[in-house]
């Protein structure tokens, strides 16, 4: 029998058999290697495309270099140093490549140079810090030691910018002058009456103190507002320990105030409105509610309410009150009062709000104060100002009680 020799023999591949197989193993390996060159080509691309992105945002970047290299860091503040240092290779561009910033990097880098501007200690810090605080003027006075005579002379020289404490929109201003932690032994200037930058130039001498001790002394300005019918209203308080004063000499210093630790920085804050209808001659007072009020009773609460009185020319013309708030330290009053003020007396016009502590037994304490007029502290003449600029506009605002 004839065969024939092409044709296939039984369990052989086909020539088309194997004719399919060789074109999906060159397709398989063509695949592959195309494959690995369009990954190589996209790490390549990719390298390239990020150096362009570097390439471009060098004006910005260089701008943001040197805004920060502009910004003086505080003394004793760390700083990323951008310049070369001394010993290292510089950083190329190959350097850059293999170890490109990003934004956030960016970011990164620029609040951490924010975080040490606002370092605690810093000055940006003293800034924002007095910023914030009431202003309560400052003092000026001089220290020295007089090691012959064994005596401590301290001169009390004069103070600037002191709040208003009196209802006429001023004060009448003089110093307690203490070495702590002795208390029992005072000495005291003498009253400037109706003045908020008092000159006193008063000398004072602590004889027979040894240096030894003195330098374990501390200091104590406190300048208060003298007050012939009531207690005398605290200003602000200065301390400075001497064994941190060289007292060879006579140093002057000009010292900021502080709120006095008496605790009468802490008897709690009124917000309340003001609005002006100058057709109607008149001022509306609204009492909106109290925070963080003083605890007067002996039960570690109070029981408010608010007195307003209308003051002209250092003269009382109205008072009205709000109902008692029963053990509340943060009572909601949401009580309005209207007062009749022709426009030609609003600058001999004060209105004192006084928060009070309702007593059955005794008598109504004084949990604090607020004055209001074009010439009271700085909150309140803003205050005040405001109302002015706004006609018919309630504008509210919290203030800080005071004694």
């Amino acid at each position: 029998m004839y065969r024939d020799p092409e044709a296939a023999s039984p369990g052989a591949p086909t020539r088309d058999v194997l004719l399919v197989s060789a074109i999906i193993t060159v397709s398989l390996s063509v695949t592959v290697v195309l494959c690995g060159l369009c990954h190589w080509c996209q790490r390549k691309l990719g390298k390239r495309y990020k150096n362009s992105l570097e390439t471009v945002g060098t004006p910005d970047s260089g701008r943001g270099r040197s805004e920060k290299k502009a910004i003086k860091l505080p003394t004793g503040g760390k700083a990323v140093n951008t310049a070369p240092v001394p010993g290292q290779t510089p950083h190329d561009e190959s350097d850059r490549r293999t170890e490109p910033r990003s934004s956030v990097s960016d970011l990164v880098n620029s609040l951490t140079s924010e975080m040490l501007m606002l370092s605690p200690g810093s000055e940006e810090d003293e800034v924002h810090e007095g910023c914030s605080r009431e202003n309560l003027g400052r003092i000026q006075f001089s220290v020295g030691y007089n090691f012959q005579e064994s005596t401590l002379t301290v001169k009390i020289m004069k103070a600037q910018e002191l709040p208003a404490k009196d209802f006429s929109g001023t004060s009448d201003p003089f110093v307690k002058i203490y070495l702590l932690p002795d208390k029992k032994h005072k000495l005291e200037t003498k009253v400037k009456r109706k003045n908020l930058n008092p000159h006193w130039n008063e000398t004072f001498l602590f004889e027979g103190f040894p240096y030894e001790k003195v330098v374990q002394r501390v200091l104590y300005l406190q300048v208060l507002d003298y007050d012939r019918f009531s207690r005398n209203d605290p200003i602000g308080e200065v301390s400075i320990p001497l064994n941190k004063v060289d007292l060879t000499q006579m140093q002057t210093f000009w010292k900021d105030l502080k709120p006095c630790s008496d605790g009468s920085g802490s008897r709690g804050e009124l917000l309340l409105s003001l609005c002006y209808n100058p057709s109607a001659n008149s001022i509306i007072v609204n009492i909106i509610k109290a925070r963080n009020l003083k605890a007067m009773d002996i039960g570690g609460t109070s029981d408010p309410y608010v007195k307003v009185w209308l003051m002209y020319k250092d003269k009382r013309v109205e008072k009205k009150k709000t109902v008692t708030m029963k053990r509340n330290l943060n009572p909601i009053f949401n009580e309005s009062f209207a007062f009749d003020i022709p426009t030609e007396k609003l600058r001999e016009t004060t209105i004192i709000i006084t928060v009070m502590d309702k007593d059955k037994l005794s008598r109504n304490d004084v949990i604090g104060k607020i004055y209001l007029s074009w010439k009271s502290g700085p909150g309140e003449v803003k205050h005040w100002k405001d109302m002015i600029a706004r006609p018919r506009q309630p504008v509210a605002q919290w203030h800080q009680l005071k004694a």
